[in-house]
């Protein structure tokens, strides 16, 4: 029997900024914030929605309704975070909450600073914590925290108070990071794949059934749903069936743009994978270019494809990898 290969694990970082414009209700509320103020908008029914939206939920009506409401509130429902994580509102365990703030007939999530689960109930009174420093976004809360106030800046009862939605220097944009941490793990097949990789080999798995030869491979057929156990070495070299000239950098890459990116077919196998075409002008790269890979400095992958100096391949070799 042959032994299994070591499986392989390694941790990955997928990250990127969300960059998106405002609308005039979310304009006025993120700015609010920076004002310390909480804005929410009413619909044609009459609820407040806090944090306020550009359309009615129900009837998709517009909404320019704003009015403001208080910075004390009531836990609607919680739950205990004990091992805050990278980017959370609070490094210490918190709670996360759901608070209707005065005036206000919906919930706005956030995070409350108690010192135990056993101190977070539903029904309790909090308030907004303000950030020392704000800008005009969700993180200019702080948090909330416990309110044994006397009543006297809180009413649950209270009316909300018509507001123009005017400021100076509003915020009219924002950059939304998105981050996402987890550790991955190949399984048998592109293990096998990933160790071939080091010997400067790609090995694909055939389906039985099909005998379409996948790269990389991923331990069954997804046509025929059986499992894919007969490796076939392919390539090195392959064929470009479409491609893309990419023009915007991406973050932390020290490609310099304009670049291609590929869909390559290796020689032998029953589907195309994707890398990056190097060693030629970006605008002289076509389909049925004839490509061979230059592998990494320390040899572990390819990084990239360059011309292999032969003839173009025909494209009814190809077409049906496109």
């Amino acid at each position: 029997m042959t032994p299994l290969p070591e499986t392989l694990s390694a941790p990955l970082v997928v990250e990127f900024p969300f960059t998106r414009s405002l609308g005039p209700v979310q304009s006025a509320f993120l700015t609010g914030l920076r004002e310390r103020a909480v804005l929410g908008v009413r619909t044609q029914a009459g609820e407040v929605l806090v944090p306020p939206v550009e359309y009615d939920p129900a009837t998709a009506d517009e909404l320019r309704d704003l009015v403001e409401v208080g910075a004390t509130g009531t836990v609607t429902t919680w739950a205990w975070n004990p091992e805050p994580r990278r980017g959370q509102p609070l490094a210490t365990p918190f709670a996360w909450v759901l608070v209707r703030l005065d005036g206000a007939d919906t919930a706005l999530l956030h995070a409350l600073d108690a010192p135990s689960a056993e101190a977070v109930r539903t029904g309790l009174r909090v308030r907004i914590r303000w950030a020392a420093e704000r800008s005009g976004a969700i993180t200019d809360i702080a948090c909330f925290e416990p309110y044994d106030g006397d009543g006297s800046d809180s009413d649950p009862a209270a009316e909300p108070v018509p507001h123009t939605g005017a400021f100076e220097d509003p915020v009219t944009g924002i950059v939304a990071p998105a981050r996402l941490d987890y550790t991955y793990s190949p399984g048998r097949a592109q293990t096998r794949y990933l160790h071939a990789l080091t010997e400067r080999r790609t090995v694909g798995e055939r389906c039985p059934s099909c005998a379409k030869v996948y790269v990389p491979p991923r331990g069954a057929c997804p046509t025929c749903g059986v499992a894919t156990t007969d490796q076939v070495e392919v390539g090195p070299r392959g064929t470009v069936t479409t491609f893309c000239i990419v023009n915007i950098k991406a973050r932390n890459a020290e490609i310099e743009v304009p670049y291609v990116y590929a869909h390559i077919a290796l020689d032998g196998a029953g589907l195309a994978l994707h890398g990056r075409i190097a060693g030629i002008p970006y605008d002289q790269v076509r389909m049925g270019l004839r490509v061979e890979p230059v592998w990494s400095e320390d040899g572990r992958y390819p990084d990239h494809y360059r011309p292999a100096g032969e003839p173009d391949a025909d494209y009814d070799t190809y077409k049906e990898l496109m």
